[in-house]
């Protein structure tokens, strides 16, 4: 156990860590760091194993990780800002902000599971088609998870605010929550320097099951799917600025977290760049993030309580293989020992 922060006396605090331990051996990962977020303020963060087994670095609080798609709801706040700003029109045709109809007729063509029943004619796709994922079959009548998709969300972003994607996330997410553990890379902006030297280097698995250093991972655009490293605490800046309405206002806030509704009223488990659905009760808002054979991460809020709870692996151990068309958070042993503690008692 490293680094640890808390002040939460009605809860089984000890308990929850150790059980969040024994998950993290239990799924093979070297490394993790956790943050719980009650009322605007931090209350447990903490980091358990190992950022770096070769070098004996353990991991804190203040380790950077790969979030991957937990890069969504940063991304939707950055759309959102632009919305507020008078730039950007959720629903005007992708085709008048970019190259949208060349790109959605090629990727239809791919073999990808995420061009799958991608049709481009007419060309009716729309912003928050991208970022409520449902811009597969007829756009707005059906829920299917699609991270190729959102990437391209960037785009219109890029496009009415003349500025490219990492800058937007820098100017209207980092420097306004006080995330200064936080940057984006891609293949033409290298990570920052300082968190490169900290950051926790991925691992998986060998034939043998055996912990090793993953490959280097390849390389990837300016996107809106991912991009991100950052640490347990700066996304708890993220979080309590959110909830604050320091990035963006209420009215937005609460139209991000609302599960979006098919043209026949259906809802699905989505809003824009969160899940959404009910568990025993409660309205859980989430996002996980996964990079096969690196990294792994999970952000999960209960508004009603003004709880989160934040966690982020060098493997893919938190991954729980969510299916594409559902959300299913329940089926994360790490979300059940979480609600099992500070939420269902």
């Amino acid at each position: 156990m490293n680094d640890v922060q808390t002040s939460v006396e009605s809860y089984d605090v000890s308990a929850f860590i150790q059980g969040i331990d024994a998950l993290r051996k239990e799924a093979n990962i070297p490394g993790l760091s956790i943050v719980v977020v009650k009322d605007h303020a931090v209350v447990l963060a903490l980091g358990l194993g190992y950022a770096d087994v070769e070098n004996g670095i353990p991991a804190t609080a203040d380790t950077p990780y790969n979030i991957a798609s937990v890069s969504k709801p940063l991304s939707a706040v950055v759309a959102l800002r632009l919305v507020e700003a008078g730039l950007l029109d959720l629903d005007r045709p992708m085709a008048q902000y970019s190259e949208w109809i060349d790109f959605c007729s090629a990727f239809s063509r791919q073999p990808s599971i995420f061009a799958q029943d991608l049709s481009c004619q007419p060309p009716s796709h729309t912003l928050r088609h991208l970022l409520s994922h449902t811009a597969t079959g007829t756009p707005g009548t059906r829920f299917s998870y699609n991270p190729v998709l959102y990437s391209w969300a960037s785009r219109p972003m890029m496009a009415v605010a003349n500025n490219s994607f990492s800058s937007l996330v820098e100017q209207y997410v980092f420097v306004p929550a006080g995330m200064k553990n936080s940057a984006r890379q891609h293949r033409n902006l290298p990570l920052r320097k300082d968190l490169a030297q900290r950051l926790a280097p991925p691992y998986t698995l060998d034939n043998a099951g055996m912990i090793v250093r993953a490959p280097a991972l390849p390389a990837q655009g300016d996107g809106a799917a991912g991009g991100v490293v950052t640490t347990v605490l700066d996304l708890a800046k993220f979080d309590v600025a959110l909830d604050q309405s320091v990035l963006i206002s209420a009215k937005s806030r609460a139209e991000m977290m609302a599960a979006m509704q098919s043209i026949n009223g259906k809802e699905f488990p989505y809003g824009l760049g969160w899940f959404v659905q009910d568990y025993k009760g409660h309205t859980i808002v989430w996002h996980s993030g996964w990079w096969e054979n690196a990294y792994s991460a999970l952000y999960l809020k209960v508004p009603a309580l003004n709880l989160s709870f934040i966690i982020l692996a060098n493997s893919e151990g938190i991954w729980w293989d969510n299916p594409l068309d559902k959300a299913e958070i329940e089926r994360s042993k790490f979300v059940q020992a979480f609600l099992a503690t500070f939420v269902v008692r």
